[in-house]
């Protein structure tokens, strides 16, 4: 539990919360990021729809890091020759990497700066942690699968990716691979999916669905409510990728990291009723480059590491709901 841990991007949704779970697990936690992607830099325009919320929530996940005295260095991770040195300063046993354009209509709107902030990062990581040998765990997508083929995938399920943001995504797995290849460099490759839960402001569906709700606004769903999503409440996630630190096993290999059973989206907004029973829904188009999906298939990771995913929709969607409805009426 001595290990150096550096998370690159790690400010964000996942980063944060990853950072404080390892801190608690003793090990020796930095971030670096640039706070430009979907953080506090990129909100600062006045026309941003519920921007106080946002940055109260992007605020709130600096001052956790601060208390729990989480070294956090502002970086461009695509500056090779500055995040080099921060790197190299560190020292890190372990690299995790989640720097990212996270959103897949985003990434089909802008693709040079999803390829600028998802690739050329990683091949800054990269290019430092062959010469040490250091453990790239890599935050990879349930989008590599491309539309699922049967109601659930495996890590050895072939990846057909649609869009930019899938494509990108299978495309570092495979830069990393190559990297293990020619340099022995020892890697994680991790698979989520459909990930909720406190202070995400990527306007995922679960958050949305909460902040309309909350707000008496109306939900729209894409489609007609009957496509499933693996739901990962995002303290599930963080485990996982806790064990994939601890566990020798971990390396070298892909996981799917997820609650492993999809749902309904029609399921979340009936928990969502149960706490704003007044809400309505609408339904609309479903989007394209968004594929048909389901079950990710958590049997390998609960095999070789250990995990133990505990939160269904009934348990961590609640949670979250919970949080959220707390951290809005103290906003107000």
């Amino acid at each position: 539990m001595n290990k150096k841990i550096l998370l690159v991007g790690g400010c964000g949704f996942i980063g944060h919360n990853l950072a404080l779970h390892l801190k608690k697990k003793g090990f020796s936690v930095s971030i670096t990021d640039s706070l430009s992607v979907n953080n506090v830099l990129s909100f600062t325009d006045s026309d941003i729809k519920n921007k106080k919320l946002y940055t109260s929530i992007l605020n709130n996940r600096i001052e956790l890091l601060n208390k729990n005295e989480i070294n956090l260095i502002v970086q461009d991770a695509r500056d090779y020759h500055a995040i080099s040195k921060v790197y190299g300063d560190i020292d890190p046993d372990i690299i995790i990497h989640l720097a990212a354009v996270s959103h897949a209509n985003k990434s089909n709107k802008d693709p040079h700066s999803t390829f600028d902030h998802s690739f050329r990062t990683l091949e800054n990581t990269l290019d430092f942690a062959k010469n040490k040998k250091v453990h790239v765990i890599y935050l990879s997508s349930s989008m590599v699968y491309g539309n699922f083929d049967s109601k659930d995938v495996n890590e050895e399920t072939l990846c057909k990716p649609i869009g930019i943001y899938g494509t990108l995504k299978y495309s570092g797995e495979l830069l990393v691979k190559a990297y293990n290849q020619v340099f022995d460099l020892p890697y994680t490759i991790i698979r989520p999916s459909a990930l909720y839960g406190e202070r995400c402001v990527s306007r995922r569906v679960g958050q949305i669905f909460i902040e309309n709700a909350i707000q008496g606004l109306d939900i729209s769903i894409n489609g007609d409510g009957e496509e499933k999503l693996d739901f990962t409440y995002i303290e599930d996630l963080i485990e996982g990728i806790g064990l994939c630190c601890e566990k020798e096993k971990a390396k070298n290999q892909t996981f799917n990291l997820t609650y492993g059973d999809s749902r309904k989206i029609s399921e979340l907004t009936e928990i969502l009723k149960k706490e704003f029973p007044d809400i309505k829904i609408y339904y609309k188009k479903r989007e394209e480059f968004m594929p048909e999906r389901g079950t990710l298939d958590v049997s390998k990771a609960k095999k070789l590491l250990g995990y133990k995913p505990i939160n269904p929709i009934e348990t961590g969607y609640v949670k979250y709901i919970s949080w959220y409805k707390k951290f809005w009426n103290n906003l107000k």
